[in-house]
């Protein structure tokens, strides 16, 4: 008899083709489960996400982190900056044509509105490197694989940054069995959601 991850990481080699599609429905799925949960629902999610992220030791001892602005019904984790921004050094993704420049978060009022129309800080692109990096996904799975949006941004941000902290954010219904996987994801160090933490 096999065990649960073993069948999980068959489900993953499946063809490219295959598993593109699994991909594609899951993103769907994903989409639809978002938009039909409530707004005071999301914010307690959210809360609790964030209660769990200040537990967590790769938190507590990070001296730069980056966070992301929520769109799309993201886990919502601005207060964290707002929070911490004059105890750490808090940073926020600016995403290209193909590639993610990092930039100090500094207060709501130095944003605007920029690629995607996700609100970007206006200070200098910050050139060191985070201690620990919070990534959104669509879906994880107890294995710590991601699925994003699809474009790609994260994954080849995570792979050029190196060694770093990663953990993944997201609510309960998001975590599944077996998220389909291509050689370029990343994995994340940990996942949080409201009600558990997964790690390696």
């Amino acid at each position: 008899m096999l065990f649960e991850s073993q069948i999980r990481d068959f489900k993953r080699r499946l063809p490219w083709n295959v598993n593109k599609k699994r991909k594609s429905d899951l993103r769907e799925l994903m989409r639809q489960k978002l938009r039909i949960q409530s707004a005071d629902d999301l914010k307690l999610w959210s809360e609790q996400v964030m209660e769990r992220i200040e537990q967590l030791h790769c938190f507590r001892h990070a001296r730069v982190v980056m966070f992301y602005y929520p769109v799309h019904h993201e886990v919502d984790l601005r207060p964290l900056l707002d929070k911490y921004k004059d105890e750490k050094t808090i940073l926020l993704p600016v995403t290209h044509h193909d590639y993610i420049e990092l930039r100090q978060y500094i207060g709501a009022d130095n944003l605007k509105k920029g690629h995607y129309g996700i609100p970007t800080p206006q200070t200098a692109t910050y050139h060191g490197k985070p201690d620990l990096v919070i990534v959104p996904g669509l879906a994880f799975d107890k294995d710590l694989v991601r699925m994003g949006r699809g474009k790609g941004y994260y994954d080849r941000f995570l792979r050029k940054l190196g060694k770093v902290s990663k953990v993944g954010v997201c609510y309960d219904f998001q975590i599944q069995d077996s998220v389909p996987w291509s050689w370029h994801d990343v994995r994340m160090d940990k996942v949080i959601t409201p009600s558990a933490n997964y790690e390696r």
